[in-house]
């Protein structure tokens, strides 16, 4: 199999509110839309992020009902997190974890979009030394 491309397709509630989140807060650009589906990503005609679909979509597959909210976090990689969320801030995005140097070696915060899609912005970081170690497995005999 050769994949040629991979991304989350969202059900969300409010397709308009959730586009917009995701535009102004995080620049996506709109790849491709129509009324009841937004294809986002980082460059016209580029490759696609992140989907987002109407309830009520035409298409008629599994995965019509909106998203819950519960069990995905969509993550937002940056060079900066404590800029992005302070400019997240500003822009009046909500804040539901505030900025934390985690000790396996990301500086995060997240934001939640008007659907209830769980942002996770990440910066990554040195791990404090040792951290990953005792996750190691030990070798097979």
């Amino acid at each position: 199999m050769k994949i040629l491309s991979s991304y989350p397709l969202v059900t969300v509630r409010d397709l308009p509110a959730s586009r917009a989140f995701f535009i102004g807060h995080f620049g996506f650009e709109a790849v491709f839309e129509a009324s009841w589906v937004v294809m986002l990503g980082r460059e016209a005609g580029g490759a696609i992020s992140l989907g987002l679909m109407a309830p009520d979509h035409p298409t008629e597959p599994p995965g019509s009902e909106a998203f819950d909210g519960r069990g995905m976090i969509v993550t937002v990689e940056v060079e900066d997190a404590a800029e992005a969320c302070a400019a997240l801030r500003r822009g009046g995005a909500p804040i539901v974890y505030d900025l934390h140097d985690e000790p396996w070696g990301q500086r995060r915060f997240m934001t939640v979009d008007p659907s209830g899609i769980l942002v996770d912005v990440v910066e990554q970081i040195e791990p404090t030394p040792g951290y990953w170690e005792r996750f190691a497995e030990a070798p097979a005999a």
